[in-house]
Parts: structure tokens; sequence; C-alpha cells
């Protein structure tokens, strides 16, 4: 499908939901931003578009897991932000949610991308949420709807 600009509209019937940190709410609200922006010029609604905030990292393969278990999506984005600090806090953090994201996602019968940043300050995070180095919520949007193709050719 086509728009009038000759784009295409790879994800004017598509599904998607969001889970999104609320820790680092200043990154992650860029991350946010640029998923949405993605997948609105790719031809998804935004009444087609299911947010659900979570209170950190942590609890995002939590929600993931009940969207998955509910069905009605063609695809999950997780939108986190975690910020190495001066314990291993950040270390058991980054390893269990990857791990837990990784295990759901190859279970799932849709796309689960990993839009979780892991970065070593403040600085880097802000730049991949749109300042300086582009915007991995966009890009992780972008993999989804990538993705959501691989997954209707393989089946």
């Amino acid at each position: 499908m086509s728009d009038a600009a000759g784009g295409t509209r790879q994800a004017a019937d598509l599904r998607m939901a969001l889970v999104v940190s609320r820790f680092n709410e200043t990154v992650t609200a860029g991350l946010l931003r640029g998923a949405r922006e993605c997948l609105v010029s790719l031809g998804c609604a935004e009444d087609r578009l299911s947010v659900t905030r979570v209170p950190g990292a942590w609890e995002i393969p939590q929600a993931v897991a009940r969207i998955l278990a509910r069905g009605g999506v063609d695809g999950v984005i997780t939108l986190g932000a975690l910020i190495r600090g001066e314990t291993p806090h950040f270390d058991v953090l980054a390893n269990a949610v990857a791990g837990a994201l990784a295990d759901l996602s190859v279970r799932a019968d849709v796309p689960v991308i990993f839009g979780v940043l892991t970065t070593d300050d403040v600085q880097q995070a802000l730049d991949r949420a749109g300042a300086r180095a582009g915007n991995k919520g966009w890009e992780a949007a972008r993999a989804a709807v990538d993705m959501i193709e691989v997954y209707r050719m393989l089946k």
C-alpha cells in the first residue's frame, strides 16, 4: 500500500504494543517519541498503538509476558534506559532484562524488539534518544515492522 507521497505504508494494518519504562523518563520519552514517529510514518494509526508504562526496566518483561498472553498485537517494542552507576546493579539488571526479553522473544508468535538502552552515562542515553546519535526508539520500531514482514513470510 502506498501513501499519496509514494512512500510505503508498511504498518497500516498493524497493531503494536509499546512497553515503556518510566524510570529515566527524560530518556524514555525521547525513545517513545521516536518509535511513534517511525510507526506513524509507516502508516500505523495512533489508535492502533498501545502504550504500557511500567516503573522500570525490570518490569518490562513482566508486562510483555502478559501482553503476549493476551494477544491481539502484531509486535511488541520495549523501550527503557539502564544507565551505569557505581554498583553492580546496572549489570544485574541489564543481563536479567535482556535475558528475559530474549527468552520471551524466541517463544512468542510475534516479534519482541529490544529497545532498552544500556549506557555508561546520562549523556550517552540522551544522545541515543534523539539528541546526537539518532533515535534508538525509531530504530526499534523500524526493526519491529521489518520483523513482522519476516514472520509473515515464514508462515
